[in-house]
């Protein structure tokens, strides 16, 4: 088997909010979309609903690069959008939102989705990030699925930036993660024994007339139905940049190091959706802070040490990409806390200082316009 390419690319999703009082915009200027278009040619594109804005770096080699992409499209939009009286906030919810004032961008394929899904597709003020890392074996592609799928939680959990929905505190890290569960064909994604079977699904759905293709599988990982990668779907925006290349770096790395085992003629064990979903749950609770099961150990154990053995398995993935000190940049998340510890932490003092609940909920938004363009 020829080995991968395991090239790169990230797409994320932005909120769009007013720089006067922080509430999301349902309506942006038309100008705006295509001001950033004529700037960002093939990288940016609206998303299913106006007061959302999507780009994806270009297939890269490097983390280096990657960064390097990323950095110039969260730039570019931030700086147009400025120019439209806007700011960009790379937040997975809007701390004070009402979903029910939001609108759906007015094109055929957002219409579609919006008779079919409803209320629920209404409910979609939620942004996330998506890896694609080149796999362009189809077989491979299926195995590596159904064994990295193991390692989802842990990437939900560095990843967390939604912890408010519509001006309260959820109590969960991640409630993008329960707003998306909303929709069908969302969460882990099934287990496949080749190619071919994977393909057999879809082609059911597709026969039966339910989805028009792949892109209607919103797994937390799935084959792309446009490119010959294996994108990982799982995680929340990352307000900090850095934040969001230590994660696509180990997201990558854990691909090659299950592909070293393959070669090895091992194989990382596959274990049962109920046990891995516990773990997903966990993530999606509390983040970084209680800790996710360790099936082998059949325990509880605290993720700044699964982390640490994690690393420890990525290690000459790691070095053989020149992206160790990215990967190493998932300790400093550890440390410091997510988006979402970020966040309540901006919230609770405001509210400390007298703030009341929606003067405290705009404190966040500031605090997250400011994190999104940092270190640019």
């Amino acid at each position: 088997m020829k080995d991968p390419s395991f090239s790169v690319g990230v797409e994320e999703e932005y909120l769009l909010v007013a720089r006067g009082d922080g509430a999301l915009v349902s309506e942006p200027p038309p100008s705006m979309l295509a001001d950033c278009e004529d700037r960002l040619a093939g990288q940016v594109s609206p998303e299913l609903l106006r007061s959302q804005i999507e780009v994806g770096t270009r297939p890269c080699e490097t983390m280096a690069e990657t960064r390097a992409d990323l950095a110039r499209l969260r730039r570019t939009v931030a700086e147009v959008a400025a120019g439209h009286g806007l700011g960009v906030i790379a937040s997975s919810t809007h701390p004070f939102a009402e979903w029910d004032e939001q609108k759906h961008t007015d094109k055929e394929r957002y219409s579609e989705l919006a008779r079919d899904l409803q209320a629920v597709g209404r409910r979609l003020v939620i942004c996330g990030m998506h890896v694609h890392v080149g796999i362009e074996d189809e077989e491979l592609r299926i195995d590596l699925m159904n064994q990295v799928a193991y390692f989802l939680p842990h990437l939900l959990a560095l990843s967390t930036s939604s912890p408010f929905w519509r001006g309260r505190d959820t109590g969960l890290k991640s409630y993008r993660i329960s707003v998306f569960n909303e929709l069908p064909r969302t969460g882990l994604p099934e287990y496949f024994d080749s190619w071919g079977e994977y393909q057999r699904h879809v082609r059911r759905l597709v026969d039966a007339g339910l989805i028009e293709d792949g892109t209607k599988l919103w797994w937390d990982i799935r084959p792309s139905a446009r490119f010959p990668t294996l994108e990982m779907r799982v995680t929340d925006v990352c307000a900090r940049l850095d934040d969001a290349i230590a994660i696509a770096a180990i997201y990558r790395c854990l691909l090659r190091m299950l592909y070293r085992l393959r070669r090895a003629n091992q194989r990382w064990r596959i274990y049962a959706r109920m046990l891995v979903n516990e773990n997903r749950w966990r993530a999606q609770r509390y983040g970084l802070d209680e800790g996710l099961v360790d099936f082998g150990k059949g325990a509880v154990v605290a993720y700044a040490d699964l982390l640490e053995e994690l690393l420890s398995l990525i290690a000459p993935d790691a070095e053989w990409f020149g992206c160790t000190r990215e990967v190493a940049w998932a300790r400093e998340i550890v440390r410091r806390g997510t988006s979402a510890h970020a966040q309540l932490a901006a919230w609770r003092m405001a509210l400390a200082g007298g703030a009341g609940p929606r003067d405290a909920a705009r404190a966040v938004v500031d605090a997250l316009m400011a994190e999104t363009v940092r270190d640019l």
